[in-house]
């Protein structure tokens, strides 16, 4: 059983380092920008969730999406190429602008390792 499990294991980890490989060769575009958006927003969690000027609402919510992402527990099955992540990328990129309503731009740029205009897209739109 547990040689299975450990077989198991190693093909999924087989799979995403095949599929990250893959990922780094797609031209510009949409396909590109999805693939790039998860990793940059684990990121900038963790940014936000040590930066002092982030207020604690902000960094409870960012802290619930990476509870999230990294639970086994998905809506959709990590498994499954291409829509295996969708959840995880909806409950980040909706607690990225939950937080981005409490803390200034310049933080959360400053925190963003990926494209700015991505984050942008992110966003959700300033106030008049």
């Amino acid at each position: 059983m547990v040689r299975l499990v450990a077989i198991g294991v190693g093909v999924i980890l087989l799979s995403w380092t095949v599929l990250v490989l893959l990922a780094r060769r797609l031209p510009p575009g949409a396909a590109k920008d999805l693939v790039t958006i998860l990793p940059a927003c684990v990121t900038t969690a963790r940014a936000l969730r040590r930066d002092p000027r982030v207020p604690r609402r902000a960094k409870v919510a960012v802290g619930i999406a990476a509870v999230w992402v990294v639970s086994p527990i998905d809506l959709i099955p990590e498994f499954l190429p291409v829509i295996g992540p969708l959840d995880d990328v909806v409950v980040v990129a909706l607690a990225l602008r939950y937080a981005a309503r409490q803390v200034p731009r310049d933080v959360l740029f400053e925190a963003w390792p990926a494209e700015p205009r991505l984050l942008e897209r992110l966003l959700p739109e300033r106030p008049a």
